[in-house]
């Protein structure tokens, strides 16, 4: 029988947000640190991230501001939805992201939630906020690529 390959294409879920508001120069793969009821929530699709961010503080990196549902059967064991979450990034690359974000109009925001070989992984992008302008170019660029591709099916 053979191995099935990982693809990123399976999210469990996306921030479509992120890259509408930020340029994204740079992204990172990193580990969650959950507790089990959380990870089973997760597998469940039970996750948001359309307002999260990544805050550093202590030489850590924590996930702040995602939402994960408390799992149903989980009782006592549920966390707070809301808490931060450790990320696990080694040492030089904490070191490296702080630096970018003490920098004016830099945040790191997750893109995208996924499984990679029954772990929780999150996408993180180092993103630099768009101007007003930007963001009406991009609307521009997306509705006539829409427009070409209406014409290509016909």
């Amino acid at each position: 029988m053979a191995k099935k390959k990982i693809t990123h294409d399976d999210a469990l879920a996306t921030n479509r947000k992120a890259r509408f508001n930020y340029a994204i120069e740079e992204t990172f793969e990193a580990g969650m640190a959950l507790t089990g009821t959380e990870i089973k929530s997760v597998r469940a699709g039970q996750i948001t991230i359309g307002d999260g961010f990544v805050s550093f503080k202590n030489g850590q990196a924590s996930l702040d501001n995602v939402h994960i549902a408390n799992y149903e059967q989980g009782n006592q064991f549920n966390v707070d939805p809301l808490r931060s979450r450790r990320l696990l990034l080694h040492k030089r690359q904490i070191n490296h992201l702080a630096a970018l974000v003490k920098e004016s109009g830099v945040t790191v925001v997750p893109l995208k939630v996924y499984l990679k070989q029954g772990f929780a992984k999150v996408l993180i992008g180092v993103g630099r906020g768009k101007k007003q302008y930007d963001k009406r170019q991009s609307i521009k660029k997306r509705d006539m690529e829409r427009d070409l591709n209406r014409q290509f099916k016909k």
